[in-house]
């Protein structure tokens, strides 16, 4: 498929996830400079679908704009934490009830491989894209599960905030890749139509996230 067949949309929304894969990981680290021409030869697209990413991004809270400076990306606050689990802790639960009750056959079918997925890892250490990307994949398919478009963007966009204060902190946990495992009796309380199981998962496992971040936070 070439350039011109993708569209203007099509490359607005690739523009937008490799940044934003770039921003979630610390690739583009806090307070760096974007250059909205470079990034556009980098990717091979217009400077236009750029600029519409950077709109976005700039809605999700992972760049920020001033006037007559140029774009950067947001710093990670650490006092956001609470803020973002805060919200996490009552809305992760609602999706995974949510999407026990309503999701579909094929859904369940989707989510059963995205559980083999993660039951083919071995539970060492992964190299951190690699890790965040699978962690990616199993909320964004818990959350498109849920069936509810408004509830399925708000947690994306809080998930993604979450992942950057856990990339702060990724090489002073034990075991990080075993984090990923959490997800396992979560979605198998999804799939099994548990939706009680499923909200109760939920909630532990925002909850140990948090603890953990934050022990890794202030142990210095």
């Amino acid at each position: 498929m070439t350039t011109t067949e993708l569209g203007p949309v099509s490359l607005a929304e690739r523009a937008y996830t490799d940044l934003r894969d770039r921003l979630v990981t610390l690739a583009v680290a806090p307070g760096d400079p974007i250059n909205d021409e470079a990034l556009a030869r980098e990717l091979g697209v217009g400077r236009t679908p750029v600029r519409e990413a950077l709109k976005r991004l700039e809605q999700d809270r992972l760049v920020i704009t001033y006037p007559r400076r140029g774009t950067f990306a947001t710093q990670v606050e650490i006092t956001d934490l609470a803020f973002i689990s805060e919200l996490r802790a009552e809305l992760e639960p609602l999706a995974a009830a949510r999407a026990a009750r309503v999701a579909t056959p094929a859904v369940r079918q989707q989510l059963r491989a995205v559980l083999a997925d993660l039951d083919r890892t071995d539970g060492t250490e992964r190299e951190l894209v690699a890790m965040l990307r699978a962690d990616a994949a199993v909320h964004r398919a818990i959350y498109a599960a849920a069936a509810n478009p408004y509830l399925q963007d708000t947690l994306v966009r809080l998930n993604n905030l979450a992942t950057r204060i856990w990339c702060l902190v990724m090489d002073q946990l034990d075991g990080a890749a075993g984090h990923l495992h959490e997800h396992s009796d979560l979605l198998t309380a999804i799939i099994d139509g548990d939706s009680d199981r499923a909200s109760a998962l939920s909630r532990a496992h925002v909850e140990h996230f948090e603890r953990v971040v934050r022990a890794a936070l202030f142990s210095v």
